[in-house]
């Protein structure tokens, strides 16, 4: 997977930005390039969306913008795992397949097999993979290796294991508590993602407790103080804090905005959502305007409403053209 810091890093963004304020309180700024969605005529049907529970949310606040537009419009939202998306493209019971990760070769190669091109993978918002413990653990900041060695058996970084918060220097009533592990089960794509940055691809703990949705580990954390977990920041509640990463530079760095866009966060990674689009065929009227909707002012304004980074405009105009809607 090519890491998201040499996709963005290389991006100098805009400051023309707009201030909005997510659900978690931080401030997101949107690029003020972005126009309002505009109207059209002719939009009507239903879509189905079968994928990433990390987008969940994010795709029925989409829907519910969309369908504010177009009343007649049905839009059901499915988040049982990023690894539902493919079978459901592939048998043509849903028509977008949200994943919190790039879709994976042998993914592509069986939608290949049966429509005789590869799906279309289309980039629609920006998520730092947040590492969340108590609000009131005093734990500021988590190297990479650090983290392996709490979440991983296989501790393939060279950690040692990490099993009281004591093993991360924290005093007191808390050096010889155990550190509680919550994360996702493996249809997850956040699982994946987290396995492949953190811990060099190794085994997850035994002792992590798999959970079906990004808001159950974030509720885990949130109801036990010794615990730790990892979700998309979209989720993250007042009950918990998201920890600062150090990457290979060796400083921490929040789950910011800033540090998304320029990869210095080092957990970081683009939201898809996959369509079967023929290339000789141009989008159906209903997903397109719905790509246009989310990609539109309206659409990321509603990415930051759920705690995600808007898409960088020059990277969303790219996806547009992708489509075809440009």
């Amino acid at each position: 997977m090519k890491p998201i810091k040499s996709i963005l890093g290389a991006l100098a963004v805009s400051l023309a930005t707009v201030s909005l304020t997510a659900t978690s309180a931080l401030a997101i700024d949107l690029d003020s390039r972005y126009q309002p969605y505009q109207q059209t005529q002719g939009v009507s049907g239903s879509l189905k969306s079968i994928g990433s529970d990390t987008l969940n949310n994010l795709m029925t606040l989409w829907s519910e913008g969309f369908r504010a537009k177009y009343p007649s419009v049905k839009i059901e939202v499915e988040g049982k795992g990023s690894s539902t998306a493919p079978p459901a493209l592939i048998a043509g019971t849903s028509q977008m397949g949200p994943m919190s990760r790039p879709m994976k070769g042998a993914e592509k190669d069986s939608f290949e097999q049966k429509y005789g091109y590869k799906p279309t993978e289309v980039r629609v918002a920006v998520d730092t993979l947040a590492v969340f413990v108590h609000k009131d653990n005093p734990l500021t900041c988590l190297s990479l290796t650090q983290v392996d060695g709490i979440f991983s058996k296989s501790r393939l970084s060279g950690s040692p294991a990490i099993k009281t918060w004591g093993d991360l220097g924290l005093t007191g009533e808390w050096a010889s508590k155990p550190v509680s592990l919550f994360g996702r089960n493996s249809a997850s794509g956040t699982y994946g993602y987290f396995k492949e940055v953190t811990m060099v691809n190794g085994d997850y703990s035994d002792n992590v407790k798999e959970q079906p949705g990004s808001s159950a580990v974030v509720q885990g954390v949130a109801a036990d103080k010794f615990a730790i977990g990892y979700s998309g920041i979209g989720y993250k509640t007042a009950d918990v804090k998201a920890v600062a990463i150090a990457g290979r530079d060796g400083q921490c760095h929040e789950a910011t905005q800033d540090n998304a866009y320029t990869g210095t966060y080092p957990i970081t990674r683009f939201l898809y959502i996959y369509v079967n689009k023929n290339p000789s065929a141009a989008l159906d009227p209903l997903r397109g305007e719905f790509f246009r909707f989310l990609l539109s002012k309206d659409g990321q304004a509603d990415t930051a409403k759920d705690g995600y980074f808007p898409m960088p405009y020059v990277f969303a105009q790219q996806e547009l053209s992708k489509l075809g809607l440009k």
